[in-house]
């Protein structure tokens, strides 16, 4: 279900917003934030740690976006690090941050190879099963009723298209796929499911396979209701060929369309014209969701370069968010919101 917000009501949101503020952004961050220019959400990953630490990273986000994607606290290596011992902290500091502010959540991520912790990989098949199913049920329940979306299950493909061999398909086989859909959906039917993968923006193997599974599961009447697009661009590297025309076709199997994680990085430092390109990638992104109806949200992995994950992963690039290390505006910003 798409968002929207009445003006009248969005700038005296704003007002509010702005009268609790403990830090106050330079004007040229527009008169209207984001969230106030789209029918869509507009989020951001988020960090416990900064929002109770950082002042303005929070007057910022809290002005901005009107979602929140927890960028690990939801994870399992977070949440149950330890077998049995459950640190919800971070987690419940964001829900509760969330709630406070009448923003939707999120959640990220149920099922994923990584941030896995090795006490789950060396399991045996009929265990990692029961295993599974009481993660997905116990952190499901936990916040049933608070999460608008989950990411259930995250980058299970190969760049070919072919199945990433994960523990989870060498022990399960490819249908536990179906399975934790079903397992998330009994633990909360009300939130919006959703298959979460990087370099399906446009239309090749990978985003084909997603396509071929989402149609099947469909068809097997597995409750899957979205496909994440996380958007992770590099301005040395083209925009995606038939961006818009892949959310189409997506939509079309009868389910919502979110881009989840959207970065643009750049060889640093920036430049000017780095920065330009930057936004146009960006201003793609973001006229292709506005582009397809069932494009629900927008979210961004992070707003800020100050906590940027972007510079220890690809050395010698970085920038890649809508506001730089000071919380300033970016053209990119500017771009979605002239």
């Amino acid at each position: 279900m798409l968002r929207r917000i009445p003006k009248k009501r969005a700038l005296v949101v704003l007002a509010a917003v702005a009268g609790i503020a403990v830090w106050q952004a330079p004007a040229a961050s527009a008169s209207v934030p984001l969230q106030y220019t789209t029918n869509r959400y507009v989020g951001s990953a988020v960090a416990a740690s900064y929002l109770a630490s950082e002042p303005d990273y929070r007057a910022v986000l809290t002005r901005e976006f009107d979602n929140v994607t927890p960028e690990n606290e939801m994870k399992w290596g977070t949440v149950e690090a330890v077998r049995g011992q459950y640190d919800w902290s971070g987690a419940d500091a964001i829900v509760q941050y969330a709630q406070q502010r009448h923003k939707t959540i999120r959640g990220h991520t149920l099922v994923w190879h990584s941030q896995l912790p090795d006490w789950v990989a060396a399991l045996p098949a009929d265990e990692l099963r029961r295993v599974l199913k009481d993660h997905i049920t116990t952190e499901v329940k936990r916040y049933r009723g608070k999460i608008r979306a989950w990411d259930v299950v995250n980058e299970i493909f190969n760049e070919d298209g072919t199945r990433r061999d994960t523990v989870f398909r060498q022990k399960l086989g490819d249908g536990f796929v179906a399975d934790v859909f079903r397992w998330a959906h009994a633990a909360d039917p009300k939130a919006t499911l959703y298959i979460n993968d990087y370099n399906i923006e446009g239309r090749n193997p990978k985003s084909d396979a997603v396509y071929d599974l989402v149609k099947t599961l469909r068809r097997q009447g597995v409750p899957i209701g979205g496909v994440g697009v996380q958007a992770h661009l590099s301005t040395q590297y083209g925009f995606p060929a038939e961006y818009r025309a892949n959310l189409a076709r997506l939509a079309k199997l009868g389910v919502d369309v979110a881009i989840t994680e959207a970065d643009v990085r750049i060889p640093t430092p920036a430049d000017p014209a780095r920065l330009a390109t930057q936004a146009s990638y960006f201003g793609q992104l973001w006229d292709g969701c506005q582009a397809v109806r069932r494009c629900v949200e927008f979210t961004t992995w992070g707003f800020t370069d100050r906590h940027s994950w972007v510079p220890d992963v690809f050395p010698g690039e970085g920038a890649a968010c809508l506001f730089d290390e000071n919380l300033r505006p970016k053209p990119a910003y500017t771009r979605i919101n002239p």
